[in-house]
């Protein structure tokens, strides 16, 4: 549905779709074909006039694990594929902000980096027991442009956002609720946001979108303030011999 990758499954349940990122063995982490799909998919949903909410969550054990080091190893070597990285990743975060339909998270594992991001700008999100996010662009790296550092000083205080955001420390999912990056701890975080998305499908469509693009003025508006610095740093940092000798030894690790 919509040519989507097939990194990305869309299924329609009436007005109601399900995204899956669909990368299960290696956790959903982030490649060019996901990346792409992400940037792409936000606006298909806000065309679909036939559509009316969705929900968001990770095949397999994980939400998303996050960029994946080889496609990360490929972006620092290729300057065109860079340019294009960062570009989709700006449709990514306005595309979330500005897209029609209320977004519900159904975090049913870790979600790192890009999968924390997307959480980060969802409208409502429900957590698994045992999920955590985290943002450890920094500890690779890299500028953290995408997500994190752009939209949490929204959700929480300040020092709280520039703890996570420096150190990349994980957040537990009950922490992730009393911060404010989540609503939500659940046992079973799909069934839970299917049936919260079904309650909003029930309600006056206009009243729906019209009230959460009120709300999403604001965030875009903060987004916008900072994500043309934002992208630009994180594209020069995807150059640095630090983001390549780090990305390099986490290669190494993994064989």
């Amino acid at each position: 549905m919509y040519d989507m990758p097939d990194e990305i499954q869309v299924e329609a349940d009436g007005p109601l779709r399900i995204i899956t990122l669909n990368r299960p063995d290696e956790l959903n982490a982030v490649n060019d074909d996901l990346h792409v799909g992400l940037a792409r998919i936000w606006s298909r949903l806000s065309q679909d006039r036939t559509a009316r909410a969705a929900v968001i969550t990770g095949a397999g054990k994980a939400f998303s694990a996050g960029g994946d080091f080889n496609y990360i190893q490929q972006i620092s070597q290729d300057a065109d594929l860079r340019a294009k990285t960062i570009a989709d990743g700006r449709e990514i975060v306005m595309g979330m902000a500005r897209c029609r339909i209320p977004v519900i998270a159904a975090v049913n594992g870790p979600a790192v980096g890009l999968g924390c991001s997307v959480v980060a700008l969802s409208d409502i999100v429900y957590m698994g027991e045992r999920a955590f996010l985290a943002d450890p662009h920094v500890q690779v790296g890299l500028v953290a442009a995408d997500g994190g550092p752009l939209v949490w000083p929204m959700q929480m205080s300040i020092l709280q956002a520039k703890e996570y955001a420096l150190t990349g420390a994980r957040i537990p999912a009950q922490k992730a609720v009393e911060l404010g990056l989540a609503n939500h701890v659940v046992a079973d975080p799909l069934a839970e946001a299917l049936t919260a998305a079904r309650k909003i499908l029930e309600l006056p469509q206009k009243a729906v979108e019209s009230t959460k693009r009120i709300l999403n003025m604001q965030l875009e508006r903060q987004v916008a303030i900072t994500l043309d610095y934002a992208t630009t740093a994180e594209e020069l940092t995807f150059g640095t011999d630090d983001l390549k000798n780090n990305v390099a030894k986490l290669l190494q690790g993994n064989k």
